[in-house]
């Protein structure tokens, strides 16, 4: 445990890691182009194992601290506080601290523009907004998935992965429903990834049915998320929903 718990701390133990040869492969994997999703966000070059690491020395890190941190211009930063906010919602969870889970569930969808980019919304939605939500209304989620922010977009659909591996597939396809014909790669992606997921946690035949309905959707299905969708079906079967011969 780092003895200052500080934004500038963090900022300071995550310069210490930087790699410039890592930051320049991570730039153009995470498409930090002009035009492209991540346009203009700055990496030091520093891998996720070790991003967690500096993230478990300021785990006690106060929530103003982690909004300098959030806003920060650099991608690891935003992740290590992100790393850290997941760490002290499931502490608070454990610890029955309704009052602090909130808090951070509010702090997370109040800065959703600094979560920008799919490895921040994957490492942290379903940890944070989806478990917040379980016993609750879950209808921020659909407003989120009319957002015309693709991080937002993507942050409902990784939100019901926490319902999704209970067997509680029902947010999920209101979600999907929502975002199916979504134009941006991404989301096409995300949906594809989380239908795969109800193939395997609540069952092949509610996937079937799914894609079946509506004078079979899977003929209107972006190819992106078909593809991510039967992943697991056998290459005859994929072949056929591919072909629409189903």
């Amino acid at each position: 445990m780092h003895k200052n718990q500080t934004a500038e701390a963090v900022d300071a133990a995550l310069k210490q890691l930087a790699n410039p040869e890592q930051a320049a492969n991570l730039a153009r994997y995470f498409k930090t182009g002009a035009g492209q999703y991540g346009e203009g966000d700055i990496f030091l070059g520093i891998k996720v194992p070790t991003v967690r690491s500096v993230a478990r020395n300021f785990s006690e890190l106060p929530l103003a601290e982690s909004a300098k941190l959030i806003a920060s211009p650099i991608h690891e930063a935003r992740l290590t506080a992100l790393m850290i906010l997941v760490s002290q919602y499931q502490s608070a969870a454990k610890r029955g601290d309704e009052t602090t889970g909130e808090k951070i569930y509010n702090f997370y969808l109040k800065n959703t523009k600094y979560i920008n980019n799919w490895d921040l919304v994957d490492l942290s939605a379903a940890y944070i907004v989806g478990p917040w939500l379980a016993d609750k209304d879950r209808s921020p989620l659909l407003a989120l998935a009319k957002s015309t922010s693709v991080w937002e977009r993507r942050i409902a659909m990784l939100s019901c992965f926490d319902y999704i591996k209970s067997g509680d597939c029902r947010t999920a396809f209101e979600v999907i429903e929502l975002l199916e014909h979504d134009p941006h790669d991404l989301i096409q992606k995300a949906v594809g990834w989380m239908l795969r997921e109800i193939d395997k946690k609540c069952g092949r035949e509610v996937l079937v049915d799914w894609l079946a309905a509506n004078k079979k959707r899977y003929n209107r299905l972006p190819r992106t998320t078909l593809r991510y969708a039967i992943e697991h079906f056998s290459p005859e079967e994929r072949r056929h929903y591919l072909r629409g011969e189903v």
